[in-house]
This record gives C-alpha cells, sequence and structure tokens, in this order.
C-alpha cells in the first residue's frame, strides 16, 4: 500500500483551509481533485496547442489532432479496448448513457415485447435514460431488488432474465452505498440470454483495472471528473460491429462524410458519434490523468481505499444510534445514517470543521426508498487521502454528534 502523504502536494487544492481548518476532502465520489499534471496538461493545450481539430492543415491544427488521437489511444489501451475506434468521447457518463439510449431507440431494435433490466442500486443517470427509452419505443422497465445488505439478489436477477431482455444497464459499484456488483457474472448470464449490456464504471474507474474485452459487456462509460480529469468530458467504450450498426444520435459536423440538401453519408468511427468541436482539452488533459493513475497502479489505489472505507467504519462504530449501509466490504464509499439526527444538519456542520461529505440522496432516490430514508452521510476517498483524515473525519464527526443531541 502505497503512501498517500507522498503523492498529497500533486493536489493544490488540498492546502486550501476551509473554515480556518486544514481541509479534509471525503467527496471524492462526486467529483476527485486534479493534480498538477493534469492541470498543465490542459495549460499546455491552451498555451500551446490551442486549434481545432481534424480539419486544419496548419501546424497548430495538425499538432491539436495527433494529441487528441494519441489521448484517444491512452484510453484505448486503459480499457485494453480492441481498437482505438471503440472509443467515444462524450461530456460524461450521463451523455454516454443518452447517446446509447437514443442510438437504440432510432434503430427501431426495441418494441412492446421487450424487457430492459436495471438494478435498484442505479443512478438517476441509469433509470431515467432507459424510462424514456421505454416511452418512445413502448418497451417494459424492469428493476433486480437489492438484498437490506445493499447486495443485488441474484435470483431476482436470474428469474427476471428471459429472451425478452434485450439491454442489462448495470452500475459496477453503487455511488451511495458503494456495493460492488459482479459485473462480470451478470454480464455474461445477461449475454447469454441474447441481451445487450451496458456498465456504468463511473464509481469503478478510479478504483478498479478495467479490462472491457475480459469483462464481456458491449457498452461501458465512465466520467473524467471522477477519475482526476476536468468536469465535462467522458467515455463510451463500444464494440465496433455494434457501434458500426447503430445509427448515429446527433447530427452536425465531423459526424459525416458527405452532405447534400437531399441526402448526408454518416463519418466511420468514431467520429460518426462525435458531432461538433469536442471538448479537446478535457480530452488531453484525461489522458494525463489516466498516466497519473496508471503510474501509481489501481491496484495499490483500491487497496488503500478499502484500508481507509474499513478505517472509517471502524472508528465511527461506536457513536450510539449509527447505521451503515451497503455491505462490510465497500468500495470507497461509506454511507451512513445517525438515529435522531438529519445528515444536511451534520454535513454543514462536519462543513465548519474543514470536513466536505457529501450528503442527500446521492441521485439514487429509488434506493432511498428502497430503505425508507431521505438520504444519508457519504464519506467517499480517493488516493490522496490518509488515516489522518479519517481521523479528522471520525473526530469531527463525533463532535457534530455530541452539539445536536
Amino acid at each position: 500500500m502505497f503512501d498517500p502523504e507522498s503523492i498529497k502536494g500533486d493536489f493544490p487544492i488540498l492546502d486550501r483551509k476551509v473554515n480556518g481548518r486544514p481541509l479534509v476532502y471525503l467527496d471524492n465520489a462526486a467529483t476527485t481533485q486534479k493534480p498538477r499534471a493534469v492541470m498543465d496538461a490542459s495549460r499546455y493545450y491552451y498555451e500551446v496547442l490551442n486549434s481545432n481539430i481534424h480539419r486544419g492543415t496548419h501546424s497548430l491544427a495538425r499538432a491539436a489532432t495527433e494529441t487528441f488521437e494519441r489521448a484517444r489511444h491512452t484510453v484505448a489501451t486503459h480499457l485494453n479496448a480492441a481498437a482505438d475506434e471503440e472509443i467515444i468521447f462524450t461530456s460524461g457518463t450521463t451523455d454516454a448513457i443518452n447517446l446509447v439510449a437514443n442510438s437504440l431507440a432510432s434503430s427501431a431494435t426495441l418494441g412492446p415485447a421487450d424487457e430492459i433490466l436495471i438494478s435498484t442500486l442505479e443512478h438517476h443517470s441509469n433509470i431515467v435514460p432507459w424510462q424514456m427509452l421505454c416511452q418512445r419505443c413502448g418497451a417494459t422497465l424492469k428493476i433486480i431488488p437489492c438484498h437490506d445488505d445493499g447486495t443485488l439478489d441474484q435470483a431476482a436477477f436470474t428469474a427476471l432474465l428471459s429472451e425478452r431482455t434485450k439491454v442489462l444497464a448495470l452500475t459496477w459499484i453503487s455511488n451511495a452505498f458503494g456495493t460492488l456488483n459482479p459485473v462480470a457474472a451478470m454480464t455474461a448470464a445477461a449475454k447469454q440470454a441474447g441481451s445487450l449490456v451496458l456498465i456504468d464504471a463511473a464509481q469503478a474507474a478510479p478504483h478498479l483495472p478495467i479490462d472491457v474485452q475480459a469483462l464481456g459487456a458491449d457498452f461501458l462509460v465512465f466520467s473524467g471528473h471522477k477519475v482526476y480529469a476536468p468536469t465535462g468530458i467522458g467515455v463510451l467504450w463500444g464494440r465496433a460491429a455494434i457501434l458500426n450498426a447503430l445509427p448515429p444520435w446527433r447530427g452536425g459536423g465531423e459526424m459525416i462524410k458527405e452532405v447534400t440538401f437531399s441526402h448526408t453519408t454518416y463519418n466511420e468511427l468514431p467520429y460518426k458519434f462525435e458531432a461538433g468541436t469536442p471538448n479537446i482539452e478535457g480530452v488531453i488533459a484525461l489522458a494525463a490523468a489516466i498516466d497519473y493513475i496508471n503510474a501509481i497502479g489501481l491496484a495499490a489505489i483500491h487497496s488503500l481505499e478499502l484500508h481507509l472505507t474499513r478505517a472509517a467504519a471502524h472508528a465511527l462504530a461506536d457513536i450510539p444510534g449509527i447505521h451503515f449501509f451497503g455491505p462490510p466490504e465497500r468500495s470507497g464509499i461509506l454511507s451512513f445514517g445517525i438515529e435522531g439526527l438529519h445528515h444536511y444538519d451534520l454535513g454543514t456542520l462536519l462543513d465548519k470543521m474543514g470536513v466536505a461529505v457529501r450528503t442527500g440522496h446521492h441521485c439514487c432516490q429509488p434506493l432511498m426508498a428502497r430503505f425508507a430514508i431521505t438520504g444519508t452521510t457519504r464519506a467517499s476517498f480517493a488516493l490522496y487521502n490518509s488515516e489522518a483524515d479519517v481521523r479528522a473525519f471520525a473526530e469531527a464527526t463525533y463532535k457534530v454528534v455530541a452539539m445536536l443531541r
């Protein structure tokens, strides 16, 4: 396990104080802080390369294009994609899921006899696009229930799978509870039933190595800002054969080969799905973020985060009335409630002590309804968090509980 204190200096924002106290940032499931290497990559683009890509013949345009496409290769290698063209750049996980859902709707491959399967653990971004698709094509949305420990009911999942299942859309790690789903096994079962599979890896990408070929899914999506890159950039990986068969969702520049007033010929992958000027700086910075985490090693990062999550649960365990949500082994997230205290009050007072956590429903209102709660307090860990952060978080929580009772 590497020492996170050795790399804290790479993150300038961690030097700041909040309400006169050193910042303890534990809201990483919402967004991560950015290392200097990522900010330097953004600055390099604007100071040295700034130009539009793919169409220009001048030196800046060629250099920007080469750097952009090298970044695509970095992402493809990181995910073990079969080819660079399987990487589609989007504005984030939400945009990527909407791209798949809308392209499936336009392809007319789903109808009233079909079913789409999601789980109780899903973020709204992996619920609402499928509801909208069902409204358009008449398909039925089915939900995999979860047990009281926040794990998915695998027997129910098996029972729900049928020849009518056309899409399984599943989160890898729950952003609310930290539940690590058995996505490889569930993907294999869904593929055997003849379903397409989309994996929401927004929370997995910062913590776990990802091999899309070994995983066996058809689509995988994640957001850059969860993995130490800027906001506004995301990735859709898809199997080339499936992406080639789907129609584009957005029209405009870049996604075309030839346009007349009577007919348009679409571009090849990946450009068919990248209409308009992309977030060039974001793509280049995303590649820098991936290089940064790979230099440390995702196995080491995951080991640290598991250790910190266990340590935080142990440190808070003696608070009267505390209830932890999710299974005992959580991936980088500790979500809890304290009897008699509102999560918003707890989070507000923790902020006064310099500790940043997330409170509320975490864009998982159906999951909160399943547990008959309005929300939780969520601490989420990243590669720059340390045991000292856990101690500060625990000490502040005990003080806040004493103040509110």
